[in-house]
């Protein structure tokens, strides 16, 4: 390779070739000064100036830009075993690092290091081989769904979590051959990429992806929480954080605080689902409920309830009651029920200390000026102020000597960070409002960003698990537990729920409900989950949904509606009896049927009912005069319609086929007051069309008469959620079901089965 004359011997571009990193590699290292040094200081450290193999050079780079800054006095060792080939996977090199980390500067026994990172350790082609047969046996029934589409990389991970030291090569060409051994020759249909339905786009609103899925269940052999990892292993690196200055702050637990946490938890998950209790829950909450509990519920461990109230300004005991009968009814059970507000003593203590250690000031801005300081990266005048002094100002703060909106205590962070959420936030306000849970103890409440970690901290929580948009947070999460030297959860965020037609925002939920644009927290159309209840939908459903969607990252696709109606379907279909029911009736009187004989026939309590099985059967009457669906009939037939018309047969669902043969028209001609039919005993006529009814149970009495409200989405647009402003939200909502315009009718006619329907009715 041609070296230019300003890159000769001994520049970093060649002593990166020569490791055998490719030339782009290289030059973009070069790029980096952080790396570049870093990369130029292992390979001398590691005697390789004069080069090595590529295997080699690629662990080089990744000590470079991976190694745990807590253990720079072990990195020699390291490079040792990396150049003695004693260390040659990065599987092998990852578990190095996380083994240092937890030793940091400590001495360890080389005995020790060698167990966990698998050196000597050779795993045989053929163990490779079982355990990829056993993966594949665990997983067979989502890989001969999904077929090539599989996703390659779980199994790979499951293969991995059971031999962490096997050669990554040969496991690939295993799975390689064992998927064509099961499935064939690609076809056509698996490489194709799925389709993508066109929408048009409304105007001046930006388009946003929906995600394009058929919506299959899918396999529960695959474990979603796979992804997380032990609480032993909480002593890596949980994220960097970049100060304007230089320095960087590695966010981890040290040996000593991690040993002390799993004594306390005895090596067990904990986690916590944190609802604010100032409105109802909705089905994002339902995804949050899943992850939480689920993970908890999985690893054998515990998930707390825990309400983040706050802000007692917009909280309500009503909200606080619906949250915890809302978790039990979606199959939860939390191992204690707590409130921040539970812990105020401790935090107000710690923002003391906060301020001791020089980490927290009070500040006189108004939240104008906060804002416009911000903005311009400025620094608050008081910022500097002395620590005895914010001390005595805090101190008034909390025995309601300063006016509300005159101070607050802020966190000294770094008003240069590239983060805004680490611009000097907000820890404490005051607020001359009675607390929903402490009474009027507290005047001074501290925010979600200082009391959400610490109380995650104080509880113990492996996992603290929340929606991606909170991933820019975790620089303050970490920040305020290092300063303050207290435990460090792991924090993991995964993609919120978004579902078309509808809205998922408490802020938006709580305009429709107060604007009355909606019949309260529980309208049959909107999403939470009180909603859903009343709809009749169940638990089961909504949690095998949020299963189906999975735990990832992936934030920018919106969830089709249908696909939760897939899973509704599902459940109803085994659980939920059906019966039938005419909701605009059209009165056919059976010519040829004797006038007051009634006759009990079989009817299915579910579609896919077994013959076999006799209580999944229920009586209807059939007499001479049934009522069907308006829409069920027409005067002009067609080749495509496969309702009622004149001269035209139908099938009654699970009685006879009956044919038209005079249609009864009002004065008017236009009218319909009658169908006059004709009805075939024999059931010899096969229509292709089969129609709901309901009969007269004796001579002349009509059919049981009952009021319904047919509910639809709400919004007929997909994206309503991103079309939902004050100024155009007339025209966006669906207009069928507002408390006053929903369809409501008495005229509609059930089964008389059905006259002592109430909550948990069994017919």
């Amino acid at each position: 390779m041609e070296v230019k004359e300003e890159e000769s011997s001994g520049t970093p571009l060649e002593l990166f070739l020569k490791i055998g990193l490719d030339e782009r590699t290289a030059r973009n290292t070069i790029a980096n000064n952080k790396v570049t040094n870093n990369l130029t200081a292992v390979i001398h450290e590691a005697g390789v100036t004069e080069g090595c193999n590529r295997t080699i050079g690629n662990l080089l780079y990744m000590v470079a830009t991976k190694y745990p800054a807590n253990a720079l006095i072990h990195r020699p060792t390291l490079l040792g075993y990396i150049v003695s080939t004693k260390i040659k996977t990065p599987a092998q090199l990852e578990a190095a690092f996380s083994f240092l980390s937890s030793t940091a500067s400590e001495s360890f026994e080389l005995k020790e290091f060698e167990e966990a990172c698998g050196v000597g350790v050779e795993v045989s082609e053929e163990d490779i081989e079982q355990t990829v047969n056993e993966v594949f046996k665990q997983n067979k029934g989502s890989i001969l769904e999904l077929r090539y589409r599989i996703n390659v990389g779980d199994l790979f991970g499951h293969v991995r979590k059971r031999l962490p030291w096997a050669d990554p090569k040969i496991v690939k060409k295993l799975i390689d051959a064992k998927l064509y051994e099961l499935l064939g020759e690609r076809t056509a249909a698996d490489n194709e990429k799925p389709s993508k339905q066109k929408k048009e786009k409304p105007a001046k609103v930006e388009d946003k992806k929906v995600a394009d899925e058929n919506p299959v269940q899918p396999s529960e052999d695959l474990n979603p929480f796979l992804i997380f990892p032990n609480p032993e292993e909480n002593f890596k690196v949980h994220t960097e954080v970049f100060f304007s200055d230089r320095p960087v702050l590695r966010c981890c637990n040290t040996k000593e605080v991690l040993d002390k946490h799993l004594k306390r938890t005895s090596g067990k998950v904990y986690t916590r689902f944190p609802p604010e209790p100032n409105g109802y829950l909705h089905i994002g909450h339902a995804k949050a409920m899943f992850v939480s509990f689920g993970l908890a519920k999985e690893r054998g461990g515990c998930c707390y309830l825990r309400y983040d109230d706050t802000n007692p300004e917009a909280e309500k005991k009503e909200y606080i009651d619906h949250i915890e009968e809302i978790v039990e009814w979606m199959g939860w059970k939390p191992f204690k029920i707590t409130y921040t507000s539970d812990y105020f003593q401790e935090l107000y203590e710690l923002a003391v200390e906060l301020i001791r250690r020089g980490h927290a000031y009070v500040d006189h801005q108004t939240p104008e000026e906060i804002k416009e300081y911000r903005e311009k990266k400025m620094d608050s005048p008081w910022r500097d102020r002395p620590i005895a002094e914010s001390l005595k100002l805090f101190e008034e703060m909390r025995l309601g000597m300063i006016e509300e909106g005159k101070a607050t205590l802020r966190m000294k962070q770094d008003m240069q960070s590239d983060n805004g959420n680490m611009y000097d936030l907000i820890a404490y306000r005051i607020k001359f409002t009675p607390h929903p849970h402490s009474g009027d103890k507290w005047c001074i409440y501290p925010s979600y960003d200082y009391a959400h970690c610490i109380v995650d901290s104080l509880e113990d929580i492996t996992h603290s698990l929340c929606t991606l948009e909170f991933e820019t947070r975790r620089a303050s999460y970490y920040w305020l537990l290092h300063v303050l030297d207290l435990y460090q959860p792991y924090v993991w965020e995964y993609s919120r729920l978004n579902v078309t037609n509808t809205v998922m925002s408490k802020r938006k939920l709580n305009f429709l409900v107060t604007n009355k644009h909606v019949d309260g927290w529980d309208d049959p159309r909107l999403m939470t989950l009180a909603g859903l209840k009343r709809r009749g939908v169940t638990s089961t459903a909504i949690n095998a949904f949020v299963r189906g969607i999975g735990i990832t990252r992936s934030d920018s696709s919106t969830i089709r509606l249908e696909r939760l109606e897939y899973h509704i379907r599902e459940e109803l279909n085994r659980t939920a009896p059906r019966t039938l029911v005419v909701l605009q009736p059209l009165k056919v009187v059976i010519t040829n049927l004797e006038s007051g004989l009634v006759m009990d026939l079989d009817a299915k309590k579910w579609p896919d009912a077994s013959t076999e099985d006799s209580s999944a059967f229920y009586k209807v009457p059939f007499s001479r005069v049934v009522y069907i669906e308006q829409s069920d009939f027409r005067m002009k037939d067609s080749k495509d319609y496969y309702g009622l018309a004149p001269g035209k047969s139908v099938l009654l669902r699970y009685a006879f086929p009956i044919k038209c043969t005079e249609v009864v028209l009002a004065d008017d001609n236009k009218s319909i007051v009658e169908i006059r039919a004709e009805y075939d005993p024999s059931k010899k006529t096969k229509p292709k069309g089969v129609i709901h009814w309901v009969a007269e149970p004796s001579r002349e009495v009509d059919p049981l008469s009952i009021e319904v409200r047919l509910f639809d989405k709400l919004f007929n647009s997909e994206v309503g959620s991103y079309l939902f402003y004050v100024d155009l939200f007339i025209s966006f909502p669906n207009p069928c079901p507002s408390k006053i315009e929903r369809y409501l009718t008495t005229s509609v006619f059930i089964v008389r089965i059905l006259q002592n329907m109430k909550i948990g009715f069994q017919m």
